[in-house]
């Protein structure tokens, strides 16, 4: 007998976006972090923003806990509003001024073209950062869309470059 093969029709679908994403404990205190946060990023794709279209969640590994999840947005666009709004806002803001003994890394994939990586806190390189060069995240790379389009954010990012950074962008 054989198998049954499909495949997907994306015509509807020509600006998707797969993300990919984890949070890995890095120390005793992340556990609590790790903890602390899932259930408030449960809650904030069970409501639904505008522009996602599916989240799963992924175990990515037990020992160190490393948890994550796959999402599938219609468009960067959506995806940027979303990211800088509250409550994610709120949540990335903290975390980028204390890890609290965890790393963050996403992966994106675009549709119509291009790849997108950005590594936080991470001792352990995971996914592209494992194969290839890792640079800083500073001028046109300090933003998804400058890394991938070259352009600048349509939505004001979470912190701002000279601020986070204390300086001016290189």
């Amino acid at each position: 007998m054989r198998v049954n093969r499909t495949t997907v029709d994306l015509s509807e679908y020509p600006d998707l976006v797969v993300v990919y994403l984890g949070m890995r404990v890095r120390r005793p205190r992340g556990i609590l972090r790790l903890l602390g946060l899932g259930p408030k990023l449960y809650k904030s794709h069970k409501d639904q923003p505008e522009g996602l279209l599916l989240h799963e969640d992924v175990v990515w590994a037990l020992f160190p806990p490393h948890w994550g999840a796959r999402q599938y947005w219609r468009d960067l666009d959506s995806l940027e509003r979303w990211t800088r709004s509250a409550p994610h806002r709120d949540w990335w803001q903290k975390f980028l001024r204390d890890s609290g003994g965890t790393g963050f890394w996403h992966e994106a994939y675009f549709l119509r073209g291009g790849i997108d990586a950005m590594y936080d806190d991470m001792e352990t390189a995971t996914g592209l950062a494992r194969f290839a060069p890792v640079v800083a995240s500073r001028g046109r790379r300090f933003s998804t869309r400058g890394r991938v389009h070259n352009e600048t954010a349509k939505v004001a990012p979470v912190i701002d470059e000279s601020d986070y950074y204390g300086t001016e962008s290189d």
